[in-house]
């Protein structure tokens, strides 16, 4: 795979939530090619471990942590980097996360805290790193969405309202950034196996009612969400922007 992704070598990649599931396997693509990856998340020690495994593939990795709802947080990672490394190359908006409950016992705070990060952090981490992309007139941002950004599902309005709109953000700042040489896209996956959601597989019901609307066998593994990443970073890329790429093994095609 490498020698199909050798200009991503040294480039800075910044990966929220990458320090668990999705973000970490997405990381350390990146870390495998020689990227300089920073990741971000909010358990310090979590953090702390996965970025000495992206140290090993390569010492310029690091980890910022901090909770992106706050503002202030996003500020300082991108000075950070800025600080660190003089360029931000790719912006992987990964960091999400989902209460789930029926609809009729959403409460404000329920709301507040998954539109905040799923949504707002997107929007603010975006625009502030975009500030130094408009100024060298080149960079890819890449947001994490999901299929529910497009179908419903059981306990999650909040959780579909904040991924549709990010289909909708990516869009607008897509059309907003083009002509500075900036491309902002998406990758949609379906349910993924990975330690975060080990529990919730447990209810056998619903792991029976979410495989059999995946047309492909199982569940998808964090790698398959990688694969679409690395690609939307990659000159393959190049001329793609407003796009998103589902990766849900069909569930979306019915």
């Amino acid at each position: 795979m490498s020698s199909y992704f050798t200009e991503l070598e040294g480039k800075t990649v910044v990966v929220t939530g990458g320090s668990k599931g999705i973000g970490k396997e997405i990381a350390r693509t990146f870390a495998e090619l020689n990227a300089n990856v920073i990741i971000t998340g909010r358990d310090e020690l979590v953090l702390n471990e996965v970025v000495s495994e992206l140290q090993a593939l390569n010492p310029k990795c690091m980890g910022i942590p901090g909770d992106l709802s706050e503002l202030s947080v996003i500020q300082r990672l991108v000075e950070t980097v800025i600080s660190e490394f003089g360029t931000i190359d790719v912006l992987v908006n990964n960091a999400g996360v989902n209460i789930a409950k029926p609809a009729m016992d959403v409460t404000e705070s329920d709301w507040d805290t998954v539109l905040d990060l799923n949504l707002k952090s997107v929007f603010f981490s975006s625009q502030e790193v975009a500030r130094h992309m408009l100024a060298q007139k080149s960079g890819k941002i890449i947001n994490i969405a999901s299929q529910m950004a497009f179908v419903g599902y059981y306990k999650r309005a909040a959780y579909c309202a904040s991924k549709g709109g990010l289909i909708q953000l990516t869009k607008a700042l897509a059309v907003e950034w083009a002509e500075h040489g900036i491309t902002v896209n998406a990758v949609a996956p379906t349910f993924i196996e990975t330690e975060l959601t080990a529990n919730m597989f447990t209810d056998e019901a619903f792991k029976q009612d979410v495989e059999k609307r995946i047309l492909l066998n199982g569940l998808a593994k964090p790698k398959d969400i990688s694969g679409a990443v690395l690609y939307l970073a990659s000159d393959m890329a190049g001329f793609v922007t407003g796009e998103t790429i589902k990766v849900d093994g069909g569930w979306t095609a019915i």
